[in-house]
């Protein structure tokens, strides 16, 4: 375990700084076993999550949920229409509205969008085996692409997407294969996409370490903002 605890070295490049000065990201970085589904996960979300998210998307516009709202503004800041390609939370948000059920994928996962619902923001969760140490968060380049998944290759122009020295493995929108999580993923990292400053994170990174000791049995976690 000794690299473990070495933190990657992740920051946010100009090209999304000086289009939207308010990004910013939530860093968890821990050990994991993860599971190929959490009961309890399940149930709270059926019990506290849907009446409550419900009752909100009735009253609010989708567009106008916390930190939605801030992250199709980033979007249109960037030259990407955000009605075409959402950001995860907003795509979750949507799929509740419509009354299908939380994505089963892995405990893990399943926290991963749990804490989307809650907070609004999109996250991100890799294995941190499959990516390098030092990240860059920054707008995709014309040629760059990713077998996302569950989809067939996309375009990443103009895309904020997470990098390291082989290329993107990440964005709000939608993940690539490449560094998702499996069941054989024994060390991890949660990234949080704030494009709503970075005071709006200390507590949503607060909520999101609760909810994956709680419901993914995590350990040795580090938490850090960039």
């Amino acid at each position: 375990m000794g690299n473990f605890m070495l933190l990657p070295e992740i920051i946010v490049d100009n090209s999304i700084k000086l289009a939207w000065p308010d990004t910013y990201l939530g860093c968890l970085y821990y050990t994991v076993k993860v599971l190929s589904k959490s009961t309890t996960l399940a149930e709270y979300y059926n019990s506290s999550i849907v009446p409550l998210l419900t009752k909100q998307l009735t009253s609010t516009e989708l567009v106008n949920m916390p930190n939605i709202r801030e992250a199709r503004a980033a979007y249109k800041s960037f030259g990407i229409d955000p009605g075409k390609q959402r950001v995860s939370s907003e795509a979750l948000y949507r799929r509740l509205r419509q009354k299908k059920s939380l994505y089963q994928i892995n405990s893990l996962v399943d926290a991963n969008n749990l804490i989307s619902l809650k907070t609004g923001f999109s996250l991100g969760s890799y294995d941190a085996e499959c990516v390098g140490q030092k990240l860059v968060f920054r707008l995709g380049k014309r040629e760059e692409k990713y077998i996302a998944i569950g989809k067939n290759d996309i375009s990443l122009r103009n895309m904020p997407v997470l990098t390291d020295q082989v290329g993107p493995f990440g964005s709000p929108t939608s993940d690539s294969t490449r560094a998702m999580i499996t069941l054989t993923t024994q060390k991890a990292l949660t990234i949080i996409y704030s494009f709503s400053g970075e005071n709006t994170l200390d507590e949503a990174l607060q909520l999101a370490e609760r909810y994956f000791v709680k419901f993914s049995a995590i350990s040795e976690i580090k938490t850090f903002k960039a």
